[in-house]
């Protein structure tokens, strides 16, 4: 590999304290849904639909980021996600119904751009790092996540049990990215000859690209629907706060190991077919391991929870610049995957807490998750053999 020059290592600091800001703003609301939900009164679909507004903005506004990218340069985008994403999580933390939908909202769009753009920088800046660059960019995901998990619950009972805020207080690491980011926005330059129109239109004709869009989908929607309801879940079954908390942060952390672990070793390989198989394998034991015995092995089934989600997400970007030919069509596939991929998994809490109220108990929403499962690893499956969306397209 190829030596980083010194200004190349500056923007990939700037990307990952970026990158570790884009979760921790949607997951700590979650260990803290029961306190949330009896604060506003709200029915287990109210509460699925917090959780699904940032994944509607990751999927409705995913086309927007090339153009924004194309006019303005990914350094200021990037920057712009960032203040809107302070703005949502200040406006979220006040003390009403319009405030926490209003809050989630403005967090949703500002994550949703800097999702798309991610790929796209990867594929033309560290052209020889891809396999690296993708785990460390997935594990800062993970990271976030595993942070917001673990100290949500403990910083409500510092702040006397204020839950607006313990989840206001995500402000300031999103403020302090800002000012690190500040001499960084200047490196992303504007994609002056970036076409949009020509690998969009060939990308909906390819089955490459629709199977990795599936894989990307179902895969996220199995992630925030665990991450939305896994700690209730816990609770339900007389799991304390803190410790549903931990098995949350514990989740997280393994999935930033799977995160980084998979991306750089499937990246030496010739396909990432293995990598999807053995992510798949590890969430069905789990899911299977809430159903039938939450308690006495929780901390084995958060574990290869954490691995499955971990390495599936990292598989899933890696891909999205894998089997891209180039810069411009890298960001497209990731606009169409992460765009439609998010709308599917925008489903997940909702059809979780809808289940719940329908059958009163955690069941049928698992045995749902174990089923969708199935279809994320034949996906995966047919996205992670070794060939680019233009060779596909070639042959069509």
């Amino acid at each position: 590999m190829s030596r980083l020059p010194a200004k190349t290592i500056w923007l990939a600091v700037g990307l990952m304290i970026i990158s570790i800001n884009l979760r921790p703003a949607i997951v700590a609301v979650s260990p803290l849904l029961t306190e949330i939900q009896a604060t506003f009164g709200l029915s287990g679909a109210g509460v699925g639909l917090l959780s699904t507004l940032p994944l509607l903005c990751f999927g409705l506004l995913a086309p927007l980021a090339p153009r924004l990218v194309h006019r303005f340069g990914s350094g200021a985008v990037l920057l712009g996600c960032l203040f809107t994403l302070l703005a949502g999580v200040l406006v979220r933390s006040l003390p009403t119904l319009a405030g926490l939908f209003s809050g989630t909202l403005l967090i949703g769009i500002g994550v949703a751009i800097a999702n798309v753009l991610m790929p796209g920088i990867l594929k033309q800046d560290f052209p020889g790092h891809i396999g690296i660059m993708t785990g460390l960019y997935t594990m800062m995901l993970s990271g976030g996540a595993a942070l917001a998990a673990g100290t949500t619950v403990p910083l409500y009972r510092v702040l006397g049990k204020n839950w607006h805020l313990a989840v206001g207080l995500w402000a300031l690491p999103v403020a302090l990215a800002i000012v690190l980011w500040l001499p960084s926005r200047a490196l992303g330059r504007r994609t002056t000859a970036f076409d949009q129109r020509r690998p969009i239109s060939g990308l909906w004709r390819s089955s490459v690209a629709w199977s990795l869009t599936i894989f990307m989908g179902l895969q996220s929607l199995e992630f925030y629907a665990t991450v939305t309801w896994l700690p209730t879940i816990f609770r339900d079954r007389g799991t304390p706060s803190e410790t549903a908390g931990f098995l949350l942060a514990l989740v997280s952390i393994v999935g930033m190991l799977g995160a980084f672990v998979a991306p750089w070793i499937a990246h030496k390989m010739t396909d990432q077919r293995l990598g999807v198989a053995i992510g798949a394998v590890a969430m069905a034991l789990a899911i299977a391991g809430l159903l039938v015995d939450p308690h006495h092995l929780d901390v084995l089934w958060a574990v290869l929870l954490g691995w499955g989600q971990g390495s599936s997400i990292g598989l899933a970007l890696m891909m999205m610049v894998v089997r891209a030919s180039s810069r411009d069509e890298a960001m497209a596939l990731s606009g169409m995957a992460q765009g439609l991929g998010y709308l599917i998994a925008s489903v997940g809490p909702v059809l979780v807490g809808a289940l719940f109220d329908f059958s009163h108990g955690w069941s049928v929403p698992l045995i749902v998750l174990l089923v969708l499962l199935g279809f994320q690893a034949i996906a995966g499956d047919y996205a992670a053999r070794d060939r680019t969306v233009g060779s596909a397209l070639a042959k069509v």
